[in-house]
């Protein structure tokens, strides 16, 4: 039934409508007892077995992060108004950034583990179902579609996003793009099946992009099934975590929610290994703080002969943490970065690794698997390298890696024996 404003349903006193969907109508009111507004949900049919058991699940669930149930009438719900945008709307304005990101998610971790502590699966977790509000509390709510135990035979017109076939073990129910490949085909879900919902939302958190699209269910379902996520989109701390969480076997999924945020505490970006004491390039490293200490004092001597030298409190202190069989490296132009393989140069394991100067922390360079052989561009801005017979270049600030030319020969042996214009089969373009 559709309530106009000023209506009476009990004591509570209809403001506005909010919006209606599958699951029914959802309309501001004013509880008139208390004066205090909240959101009455009403449903299609007084008190079907769906809205009994979304009233219990719902009342169960006692959370800060959980919407808060106040009321039940013969065909309403009286719950919590939350004032805010949903997460849905949040992240239309583009990637989140990573500390944001991880907030949202650890409260919907707390939400999602205190519901699972109770039995309950959620089964429809999506950024339109996550509010937040300003005070910066992330609420989850429309617990419609949870599940408290054994699977239970639905209509397929109670789904609120789009219909599917009963099966032995129940229908399939969700918003597709969110739905867990176990839940796609109609199979029994378990709590597993809201940590892969929590981590395609987190996924799309941090990307910006969505995880799984098509221009029909159909479309979207296939992607759940057999699209592997773009890892390379992924920023790294949260990389772990989300591997963990869209294992499309639940077997090998993350079991508990409330261990996700530890595995984003226990994966910082990695560290350079400490280089032994003893090895056949035991003079590199050497090598490399020789270097630095030279351009330091040159960097030094030129602020003294500008008469600019800087206050010490504007002076920066770093430490340089040797990587593990380092085979060879090359300081930027700007002396801002230092790059060097990681692993046995143009093998398999070869790749290409960046630190800056400023910085206790390196990261690998995507695209450079196979490497042998870098140098810098001189703006900095690129490094070349020699890979499977061409010449590529990467940008340093990220993309992929361009392949610059074709190589005749050995790469930079070709250098050593014949002139530099016969080691190419096409003209070399500037980096």
């Amino acid at each position: 039934m559709s309530l106009a404003p000023g209506e009476q349903l009990g004591p509570y006193r209809v403001i506005a409508m909010i919006g209606a969907g599958g699951m029914g109508e959802v309309y501001r009111a004013q509880d008139t007892r208390l004066n205090r507004d909240v959101a009455i949900k009403i449903a299609a049919e007084r008190f079907s077995e769906r809205f009994a058991r979304e009233a219990q699940t719902v009342a169960s669930l006692n959370h800060p992060n959980i919407c808060h149930l106040y009321d039940v009438g013969p065909s309403y719900l009286v719950m919590e108004l939350l004032e805010g945008p949903t997460l849905a709307d949040r992240m239309r304005q583009g990637p989140i950034p990573l500390s944001e990101a991880l907030e949202i998610a650890r409260q919907i971790v707390d939400a999602l583990d205190a519901a699972h502590e109770k039995g309950v699966v959620h089964r429809d977790l999506k950024p339109g179902n996550i509010v937040l509000k300003a005070d910066g509390t992330v609420k989850v709510l429309d617990f419609g579609l949870a599940k408290t135990g054994v699977a239970s035979m639905l209509a397929p017109t109670e789904s609120p996003t789009f219909t599917g076939s009963a099966t032995e073990a129940g229908v399939i129910l969700g918003t597709a793009a969110y739905m867990s490949p176990e839940q796609a085909k109609g199979r029994p879900v378990d709590r597993r099946a809201d940590i892969w919902a929590f981590g395609v939302v987190l996924y799309e958190m941090v990307t910006g992009q969505r995880l799984f699209e098509g221009e029909s269910t159909t479309e979207v379902l296939a992607g759940v099934l057999k699209e592997e996520p773009n890892w390379n989109l992924v920023p790294h701390p949260v990389k772990r975590l989300l591997r963990k969480c869209l294992q499309r076997d639940p077997q090998q999924r993350l079991r508990h929610i409330g261990d996700a945020m530890l595995l984003v505490d226990a994966d910082a970006p990695p560290t350079v290994p400490v280089v032994p004491a003893i090895g056949k390039r035991s003079w590199l490293w050497p090598a490399v703080a020789a270097v630095l200490l030279l351009t330091t004092a040159g960097l030094a001597y030129s602020y003294v002969r500008l008469g600019s030298v800087p206050p010490p409190e504007n002076l920066a202190r770093f430490e340089i943490t040797a990587p593990q069989n380092p085979t060879a490296f090359s300081l930027s132009p700007d002396g801002r970065r230092l790059v060097y393989f990681q692993g046995v140069p143009g093998s398999q394991t070869s790749q290409l690794w960046v630190r800056p100067i400023d910085s206790l922390e390196a990261h690998p360079v995507p695209g450079t698997d196979g490497a042998n052989f870098s140098f810098w561009s001189p703006d900095s801005r690129y490094v070349a390298f020699a890979s499977q017979g061409k010449l590529k270049k990467v940008d340093i600030s990220g993309g992929p890696a361009q392949t610059i030319c074709d190589l005749a020969g050995p790469f930079p042996q070709c250098f050593q024996i014949r002139p530099a214009a016969q080691c190419f089969r096409v003209s070399k373009r500037p980096l």
